[in-house]
C-alpha cells in the first residue's frame, strides 16, 4: 500500500441531496488537475444528477454503447474522501479505454490508504454483480494509482498509447475475495 493504512472506516455509498457542496468542491478540486470527480453534464442540476446516476445504474434508458455502471462516493467521518465509479460490463471501448473501474481520492485525502480501501470495496461489489475479473486502468505516470491497484492484486497486462497520446496502463484484478 503507498502511504499509511487508513484508521477510519471508509463507506461507499450512494451520492444523497446533501452532497451536492462537497461534490462540487471535489469537482473543482481534482479539475485543476484535468480529472473529472463526478459530475457529468455541465450545468446539470444536482437532482437531475442523481436522477441520472440512479437510471443508469438501473440500466434505463442508456445511449447505445453505454452500460450499466454505479457511482458511489467514498465517505469517512461524514466527509467525502473520494469516489468509485464501476462499468458493470465491458463494452469493446471501455474495454480499449476506461475498464470496468475507476477511483478518484481528493487530494488533501491522499497517501491514507483510502484509495485502496475504495478499489478493495468496489471489486468486491463488481463481484456481487457477476464480474469475475475487473479490468482497471490508470495512467502510466500515476504512481499513486499504480500503486493502489498493485497493493489490490492488479496484474498488468500492458501499457497502451492512446488517441490523445498518453500512456495507460491495463491491469487484470480478480474480483473474488483474498483473504
Amino acid at each position: 500500500m503507498t502511504g499509511q493504512q487508513a484508521q477510519i472506516p471508509l463507506l461507499l455509498r450512494e451520492p444523497l441531496p446533501g452532497d451536492e457542496v462537497s461534490v462540487r468542491a471535489a469537482q473543482a478540486e481534482l479539475a485543476a488537475e484535468d480529472f473529472d470527480f463526478m459530475l457529468g453534464k455541465k450545468g446539470q442540476s444536482w437532482s437531475e444528477y442523481l436522477r441520472d446516476t440512479d437510471r443508469v445504474r438501473r440500466g434505463v434508458g442508456l445511449a447505445e454503447g453505454r452500460v450499466p455502471a454505479t457511482m458511489l462516493v467514498a465517505v469517512v467521518s461524514e466527509q467525502i474522501v473520494g469516489r468509485v465509479h464501476m462499468r458493470h460490463a465491458l463494452t469493446p471501448s471501455l474495454l480499449r479505454e476506461g475498464g470496468h473501474i475507476g477511483f478518484a481520492v481528493r487530494p488533501a485525502f491522499r497517501r491514507l490508504g483510502y484509495g485502496s480501501e475504495m478499489l478493495r470495496q468496489g471489486l468486491e461489489i463488481l463481484s456481487g454483480l457477476g464480474v469475475e475479473r475487473a479490468l482497471v486502468t490508470c495512467d502510466d505516470v500515476n504512481r499513486g494509482s499504480i500503486g493502489v491497484i498493485e497493493c489490490n492484486g492488479g496484474a498488468l497486462e500492458n501499457t497502451v498509447t492512446l488517441e490523445n497520446g498518453r500512456c495507460e496502463r491495463r491491469y487484470w484484478i480478480s474480483t473474488h475475495r483474498r483473504d
